[in-house]
Protein backbone atom coordinates (compact mmCIF):
# COMPACT_ATOMS: atom_id res chain seq x y z
CA UNK A 1 0.00 0.00 0.00
CA UNK A 2 1.18 3.46 -1.18
CA UNK A 3 1.51 6.82 0.23
CA UNK A 4 -1.46 7.81 -1.62
CA UNK A 5 -4.18 5.33 -0.12
CA UNK A 6 -5.40 7.69 2.07
CA UNK A 7 -7.57 10.50 0.59
CA UNK A 8 -9.10 12.59 2.45
CA UNK A 9 -10.49 12.88 6.35
CA UNK A 10 -12.07 15.15 8.34
CA UNK A 11 -13.78 15.45 12.22
CA UNK A 12 -17.21 16.73 12.71
CA UNK A 13 -19.29 17.60 15.44
CA UNK A 14 -22.64 16.91 14.47
CA UNK A 15 -22.69 18.02 10.16
CA UNK A 16 -20.06 20.74 11.32
CA UNK A 17 -16.42 19.93 9.50
CA UNK A 18 -13.90 20.97 12.33
CA UNK A 19 -10.65 19.75 10.94
CA UNK A 20 -9.71 18.32 7.73
CA UNK A 21 -6.44 17.41 5.87
CA UNK A 22 -5.87 16.39 2.30
CA UNK A 23 -3.39 16.85 -0.19
CA UNK A 24 -5.51 15.90 -3.00
CA UNK A 25 -7.60 18.11 -5.72
CA UNK A 26 -10.82 16.52 -5.86
CA UNK A 27 -14.60 16.53 -4.78
CA UNK A 28 -13.89 14.32 -2.43
CA UNK A 29 -14.88 16.83 1.10
CA UNK A 30 -17.90 17.69 -0.79
CA UNK A 31 -19.34 13.97 -1.69
CA UNK A 32 -17.88 13.01 2.31
CA UNK A 33 -19.62 16.31 3.56
CA UNK A 34 -23.44 14.44 1.35
CA UNK A 35 -22.54 11.01 3.32
CA UNK A 36 -21.97 12.89 6.77
CA UNK A 37 -25.51 14.55 6.38
CA UNK A 38 -27.34 11.42 5.91
CA UNK A 39 -25.27 9.26 8.73
CA UNK A 40 -27.48 7.69 11.91
CA UNK A 41 -27.52 9.54 14.63
CA UNK A 42 -26.45 6.04 16.82
CA UNK A 43 -23.14 5.17 17.26
CA UNK A 44 -21.48 3.00 14.70
CA UNK A 45 -19.13 2.18 11.89
CA UNK A 46 -20.39 2.86 8.33
CA UNK A 47 -19.17 1.97 5.03
CA UNK A 48 -19.95 4.17 1.36
CA UNK A 49 -18.21 3.09 -1.79
CA UNK A 50 -17.96 5.51 -4.75
CA UNK A 51 -15.86 5.49 -7.70
CA UNK A 52 -13.06 2.67 -6.25
CA UNK A 53 -12.79 4.80 -3.27
CA UNK A 54 -14.76 4.03 0.52
CA UNK A 55 -15.62 6.84 2.88
CA UNK A 56 -15.35 5.28 6.28
CA UNK A 57 -17.33 6.75 9.33
CA UNK A 58 -16.74 6.35 12.78
CA UNK A 59 -19.60 7.88 15.35
CA UNK A 60 -19.34 8.59 18.38
CA UNK A 61 -20.68 10.65 21.08
CA UNK A 62 -21.86 13.21 18.57
CA UNK A 63 -18.50 13.66 16.71
CA UNK A 64 -17.92 11.73 12.96
CA UNK A 65 -14.54 10.39 11.88
CA UNK A 66 -13.85 10.00 8.38
CA UNK A 67 -11.59 8.96 6.12
CA UNK A 68 -11.87 8.38 2.36
CA UNK A 69 -9.09 5.79 1.31
CA UNK A 70 -8.55 4.34 -2.66
CA UNK A 71 -10.81 0.87 -2.67
CA UNK A 72 -7.75 -1.20 -2.21
CA UNK A 73 -7.34 -0.36 1.34
CA UNK A 74 -9.06 -2.93 3.54
CA UNK A 75 -11.99 -1.87 5.96
CA UNK A 76 -10.07 -2.58 9.09
CA UNK A 77 -6.95 -0.48 7.89
CA UNK A 78 -9.01 2.43 7.74
CA UNK A 79 -10.77 2.16 11.19
CA UNK A 80 -8.01 1.60 12.43
CA UNK A 81 -7.09 5.28 10.96
CA UNK A 82 -10.17 6.48 12.67
CA UNK A 83 -9.71 4.71 15.92
CA UNK A 84 -6.10 6.71 16.00
CA UNK A 85 -7.63 10.19 14.86
CA UNK A 86 -10.50 9.54 17.33
CA UNK A 87 -8.01 8.87 20.87
CA UNK A 88 -6.20 11.74 19.90
CA UNK A 89 -9.20 14.21 19.15
CA UNK A 90 -10.84 13.31 22.90
CA UNK A 91 -7.28 13.50 24.43
CA UNK A 92 -6.74 16.96 23.39
CA UNK A 93 -10.11 18.12 23.68
CA UNK A 94 -11.41 16.48 26.55
CA UNK A 95 -11.68 20.14 27.97
CA UNK A 96 -14.66 21.08 25.74
CA UNK A 97 -12.74 23.27 23.14
CA UNK A 98 -14.40 21.28 20.32
CA UNK A 99 -18.02 21.48 21.55
CA UNK A 100 -17.98 25.01 20.56
CA UNK A 101 -15.41 25.38 17.88
CA UNK A 102 -16.19 26.74 14.59
CA UNK A 103 -16.35 25.00 11.24
CA UNK A 104 -12.75 24.68 10.20
CA UNK A 105 -11.78 26.12 12.79
CA UNK A 106 -9.26 23.08 13.76
CA UNK A 107 -7.62 22.57 10.76
CA UNK A 108 -3.97 23.97 11.58
CA UNK A 109 -4.29 21.88 15.01
CA UNK A 110 -5.33 19.05 14.70
CA UNK A 111 -4.77 18.67 10.84
CA UNK A 112 -1.05 17.52 11.11
CA UNK A 113 -2.11 15.16 13.43
CA UNK A 114 -4.39 13.31 10.85
CA UNK A 115 -1.85 13.85 8.17
CA UNK A 116 1.02 12.12 10.64
CA UNK A 117 -1.68 8.96 11.58
CA UNK A 118 -1.93 8.89 7.24
CA UNK A 119 1.52 8.61 6.60
CA UNK A 120 2.06 5.95 9.90
CA UNK A 121 -0.54 3.82 8.81
CA UNK A 122 0.21 4.31 4.85
CA UNK A 123 3.76 2.79 6.17
CA UNK A 124 2.51 0.20 8.28
CA UNK A 125 -0.54 -1.74 6.96
CA UNK A 126 0.54 -5.10 8.28
CA UNK A 127 1.20 -4.16 11.45
CA UNK A 128 -2.08 -2.36 11.47
CA UNK A 129 -3.50 -5.09 10.24
CA UNK A 130 -2.50 -7.67 12.94
CA UNK A 131 -3.29 -5.16 15.87
CA UNK A 132 -7.19 -4.79 14.17
CA UNK A 133 -7.41 -8.67 14.16
CA UNK A 134 -6.28 -9.04 17.97
CA UNK A 135 -8.62 -6.10 18.62
CA UNK A 136 -11.30 -8.35 16.96
CA UNK A 137 -10.77 -10.97 18.53
CA UNK A 138 -10.48 -9.33 22.14
CA UNK A 139 -13.88 -7.82 20.87
CA UNK A 140 -15.05 -11.22 20.17
CA UNK A 141 -14.45 -12.44 23.58
CA UNK A 142 -15.43 -10.17 25.31
CA UNK A 143 -19.20 -10.40 23.68
CA UNK A 144 -18.67 -14.05 24.24
CA UNK A 145 -18.14 -12.79 28.51
CA UNK A 146 -20.97 -10.75 28.54
CA UNK A 147 -22.96 -13.24 26.91
CA UNK A 148 -22.02 -15.36 29.31
CA UNK A 149 -22.88 -12.88 32.07
CA UNK A 150 -26.17 -12.21 30.93
CA UNK A 151 -27.05 -15.53 30.92
CA UNK A 152 -25.63 -16.18 34.55
CA UNK A 153 -27.35 -13.38 35.77
CA UNK A 154 -30.89 -14.79 33.79
CA UNK A 155 -29.96 -18.27 35.64
CA UNK A 156 -29.88 -15.99 38.50
CA UNK A 157 -32.74 -14.72 38.49
CA UNK A 158 -34.24 -17.80 37.96
CA UNK A 159 -32.67 -19.61 41.06
CA UNK A 160 -34.03 -16.46 42.90
CA UNK A 161 -37.39 -17.13 41.76
CA UNK A 162 -37.07 -20.77 42.70
CA UNK A 163 -35.22 -20.59 46.14
CA UNK A 164 -38.42 -18.15 46.64
CA UNK A 165 -41.17 -20.60 45.31
CA UNK A 166 -38.61 -23.14 47.64
CA UNK A 167 -39.19 -21.37 50.61
CA UNK A 168 -42.91 -20.55 50.24
CA UNK A 169 -43.28 -23.71 50.09
CA UNK A 170 -41.45 -24.80 53.48
CA UNK A 171 -43.23 -22.34 54.84
CA UNK A 172 -46.20 -24.17 53.37
CA UNK A 173 -44.63 -27.16 54.81
CA UNK A 174 -44.03 -25.94 58.15
CA UNK A 175 -47.42 -24.61 58.58
CA UNK A 176 -49.19 -27.70 57.56
CA UNK A 177 -47.01 -29.43 60.07
CA UNK A 178 -47.98 -27.15 62.89
CA UNK A 179 -51.58 -27.29 62.28
CA UNK A 180 -50.90 -31.45 62.15
CA UNK A 181 -49.77 -31.33 65.50
CA UNK A 182 -52.17 -28.68 66.75
CA UNK A 183 -55.00 -31.17 65.45
CA UNK A 184 -53.54 -34.46 66.48
CA UNK A 185 -52.74 -32.90 69.89
CA UNK A 186 -56.69 -32.06 69.83
CA UNK A 187 -57.20 -35.67 68.96
CA UNK A 188 -55.43 -37.24 71.62
CA UNK A 189 -57.00 -34.63 74.25
CA UNK A 190 -60.38 -35.39 72.91
CA UNK A 191 -59.86 -39.17 72.79
CA UNK A 192 -58.31 -39.05 76.20
CA UNK A 193 -61.54 -37.29 77.48
CA UNK A 194 -63.81 -39.74 75.98
CA UNK A 195 -61.30 -42.41 77.86
CA UNK A 196 -61.86 -40.70 81.11
CA UNK A 197 -65.24 -39.96 80.71
CA UNK A 198 -65.79 -43.46 79.74
CA UNK A 199 -63.49 -45.00 83.15
CA UNK A 200 -65.32 -42.66 85.24
CA UNK A 201 -68.89 -44.48 84.00
CA UNK A 202 -67.26 -48.17 84.57
CA UNK A 203 -66.12 -47.38 87.86
CA UNK A 204 -69.35 -45.02 88.60
CA UNK A 205 -70.92 -48.51 87.74
CA UNK A 206 -69.05 -50.60 89.36
CA UNK A 207 -69.68 -48.58 92.58
CA UNK A 208 -73.69 -49.02 92.21
CA UNK A 209 -73.09 -52.69 92.11
CA UNK A 210 -70.92 -52.85 95.03
CA UNK A 211 -73.32 -50.62 97.10
CA UNK A 212 -75.67 -52.76 96.14
CA UNK A 213 -74.46 -56.02 96.88
CA UNK A 214 -73.57 -54.51 100.38
CA UNK A 215 -76.76 -53.57 101.12
CA UNK A 216 -78.32 -56.87 100.02
CA UNK A 217 -75.83 -58.95 102.45
CA UNK A 218 -76.69 -56.42 104.99
CA UNK A 219 -80.27 -57.35 104.57
CA UNK A 220 -80.01 -60.59 104.32
CA UNK A 221 -78.01 -60.50 107.96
Amino acid sequence: MGQISFIYSFVARGTIVLAEYTEFNGNFPAIATQCLERLPSSSNKFFYNFDHHTFNFLVEDGYAYCVVAQESVGQQISIAFLERVKADFKKIYTGGKADTAMAKSLDKEFGPIMKRHMQYIAEHPEEMEKLMKVKAQVEGVKSVMRDNIDKAIGRGEVLTVLATKAEDLHNSAQELKDTGTQLRRKMWYQNMKIKLMFIGILLLLALIIWVSICRGFNCTN
